[in-house]
């Protein structure tokens, strides 16, 4: 977050702002999107595009290549796409036993129970 302060004709004017890394999609097919822009990504870096869907920056060149973690229907080439600055990565816990989960960590099977941001879920 940067704080901006400007004076102008002796009025102060403060706004915050918030950079974000974000790039635009070239290709999308087979769960693979090919993009551009997103310089700063790290390896592994979850990204979200413009519609929702989630993905994995898997290199670190200025066009990278993003595995989609979704049906990505609605990716287009000339969608944004911006970096979270969060690393893939799975929460580890007794919750999970006999819990099938995808690669969001989200509970694919119907039943089992699972930890999310220090809540308990009880699936049926």
């Amino acid at each position: 977050m940067v704080l901006l302060n400007i004076l102008l004709d002796g009025i102060e004017f403060r706004a915050k702002l918030k950079i974000v890394n974000s790039g635009t999609v070239l290709q999308v097919g087979d769960s693979i999107a090919r993009i551009h822009g997103l310089d700063k990504v790290m390896a592994g870096e979850l990204v979200e595009f413009e519609e929702g869907t989630i993905g994995i920056a898997l290199n670190l060149e200025s066009n990278n290549v993003v595995v989609l973690m979704g049906d990505g229907l609605m990716i287009q080439e000339g969608s944004s796409i911006k970096a979270t600055g969060k690393i893939a990565q799975i929460s580890v816990s007794e919750a999970y036993l006999g819990c099938v989960i995808n690669a969001l960590a989200k509970p694919i099977n119907g039943r089992g129970m699972f930890f999310s941001e220090n809540k308990i879920y009880y699936l049926k």
